[in-house]
């Protein structure tokens, strides 16, 4: 078993040797950019791993893994930053022997009002440009994505100075119970499936 996987199990537990799915929040890297709006994705599975142990593989990602109802999930944050995310998750899937269909990447999103959420098993990268990497990599645009608005900025504001302005200090307790939600989201594509997760979720 690859040195780096050897140490993502855990001696007597009989759920697998390795992981069987993989959650990837899309970020940058560093306390510059921890509450940007770019950072939904990073806060959300920072939320799954709760007091789980995240180790750095190879500086391309800290990764830490879960049990999620019987299944081994391995959460990720690139450290590449957000344009280069596919060079961070597309070595892992292949180590792993996953494919695409087992990734659900969560990133913010634009276009979709502050605070909601919205899973889709697949499709293009509306724009987004770790989602573009990732695609890129993979040479697949067949992995769900879990997309988390974050609103627009005001009329003739710069959309790429907005998703890396901090949120707001009277948003925060709201995007509290958004990581909540979007983390059982999460939960839910891992042990239950893309389209149980998007009836339940997608409201």
């Amino acid at each position: 078993m690859i040195a780096w996987l050897r140490k993502l199990t855990h001696p007597g537990n009989c759920i697998s040797d390795s992981p069987e799915k993989v959650i990837l929040g899309l970020g940058n890297p560093g306390p510059r950019y921890a509450q940007t709006r770019h950072n939904a994705g990073f806060r959300v599975v920072e939320r799954i791993a709760g007091t789980g142990k995240w180790t750095r593989q190879r500086g391309l990602a800290s990764i830490c893994t879960v049990e999620i109802d019987g299944i081994m999930v391995l959460l990720v944050r690139p450290l590449t930053f957000m344009n280069l995310s596919g060079k961070a998750i597309q070595p892992l899937l292949r180590q792993l022997g996953l494919q695409p269909q087992d990734l659900l990447v969560i990133h913010d999103d634009l276009d979709l009002p502050s605070g909601s959420i919205r899973l889709r098993p697949g499709g293009g990268s509306g724009g987004h440009k770790g989602v573009q990497s990732i695609i890129d990599h993979l040479g697949s645009r067949d992995f769900a994505r879990l997309r988390i608005g974050i609103g627009r900025p005001a009329e003739g504001g710069d959309p790429v100075e907005y998703v890396l302005e901090p949120f707001p200090w009277e948003e925060r307790p709201f995007f509290e119970d958004v990581w909540k939600l979007s983390g059982d989201a999460a939960r839910c594509w891992a042990s239950h499936g893309i389209q149980t997760a998007m009836n339940k979720y997608n409201r």
